[in-house]
């Protein structure tokens, strides 16, 4: 039983994700049974696929994703959020578009320019790391700088131009690898989220990123370099802009920096706060940010499938994460965990005078 209680304990900050996605199934069966439904189809590729919904959903949100689980080890550990990701996404794109039209796109090229779009992403990731680990600048104003100018420096990469690439190597990386039915996206985040775990379970990374996100002076008392974790955090943030580029370029099969992944630094804060993760730093729980990232997707294929304008969904999506959020504050957390104490209190009471 105290397993049991622990194992709840633990995982209680992932109830408002899990909770906002269940609502939006529930409400989703009821409207149309067939909404989730999951079916194999043959696409123009003559290969073997799965189709639905919940396909689209689980593949629509892949490069928020990616975003969602760096933006949580940012917010973590400098206790702001980084609004540049968007930007920083749109330069590594740049880049990894620069080096494959340079030559023949083959395995090795498509490799090689990941990597290369990957350190670049991790130099920009170091400079906003330095604004504020170094310069103590709070972190929404130091990466306003890079939100400015990233898609201009995009734009310049490649020359004013907004260039097209096509490769069998990348339909496979932005839509199916040939036999395999799954969505190549959706693989590439599940691999994501296992590299991070198999880091956060052989490293110290997340006992030191959530000591200086709790208290950075105590952390630095125990000789643990605020500084250095809190750069670390960026350049982690790179690495994860660069992969959701690449998969943006990719499944688009061209760049256009002015509208590549445009205001997604908006839902991965969102994601990070749906996730029950605190937007003050500290502790974290990153798979709470990957079902935010879902739960906003949902969110979004469901205004879509009521014909919703587009340019109404905004709206809708605002009214619906205004109240997940105030439902997962710590003020209504609370009052709940204080109504159940009462509730308890009042059985045990009864038990008694029975």
């Amino acid at each position: 039983m105290k397993k049991k209680n622990g194992f709840f304990a633990r995982n209680a900050q992932l109830i408002v994700p899990l909770l906002s996605i269940l609502a939006l199934i529930v409400f989703n069966l009821f409207r149309d049974p067939s909404f989730f439904s999951i079916s194999l189809s043959v696409n123009n590729s003559g290969n073997t696929v799965l189709t639905g919904n919940l396909i689209s959903i689980l593949n629509g949100a892949s490069e928020l994703a990616v975003l969602a689980m760096g933006m949580t080890l940012v917010t973590a550990a400098s206790g702001g959020q980084d609004i540049s990701v968007g930007a920083l996404a749109a330069i590594a794109g740049s880049v990894f578009v620069k080096v494959l039209r340079a030559g023949e796109i083959t395995p090795v090229t498509v490799v090689v320019a990941f990597l290369l779009c990957c350190v670049v992403a991790m130099i920009f990731g170091v400079f906003n790391g330095t604004l504020v680990a170094v310069f103590k600048i709070q972190p929404m104003i130091a990466t306003l700088v890079l939100y400015t100018c990233g898609r201009s420096i995009a734009y310049w990469i490649n020359g004013g131009a907004s260039p097209t690439v096509a490769s069998p190597i990348l339909t496979a990386i932005g839509s199916f690898i040939p036999g395999v039915p799954i969505p190549t996206p959706i693989l590439i985040v599940a691999l994501c989220g296992v590299i991070f775990a198999l880091v956060f379970r052989f490293t110290t990374l997340r006992l030191y990123t959530q000591a200086v996100g709790i208290n950075q002076r105590a952390a630095r008392l125990n000789g643990i370099n605020a500084v250095g974790i809190k750069i670390l955090a960026f350049m982690i943030l790179g690495i994860c802009c660069a992969v959701s580029g690449c998969i943006a370029v990719a499944r688009l099969g061209y760049l256009n920096h002015e509208t590549v992944l445009l205001e997604i630094e908006m839902d991965a804060i969102l994601a990070v706060a749906i996730g029950g993760n605190a937007l003050g730093g500290g502790r974290f729980k990153m798979a709470g940010s990957v079902l935010g990232a879902y739960a906003i997707q949902t969110l979004t294929t469901t205004l879509y499938a009521m014909r919703v304008p587009s340019t109404a969904v905004k709206s809708y999506k605002a009214i619906v994460i205004i109240l997940i959020v105030v439902i997962g504050s710590p003020m209504v957390k609370e009052a709940f965990g204080r109504m159940v104490g009462r509730i308890k209190a009042a059985r045990a009471d009864g038990k008694e005078a029975a």
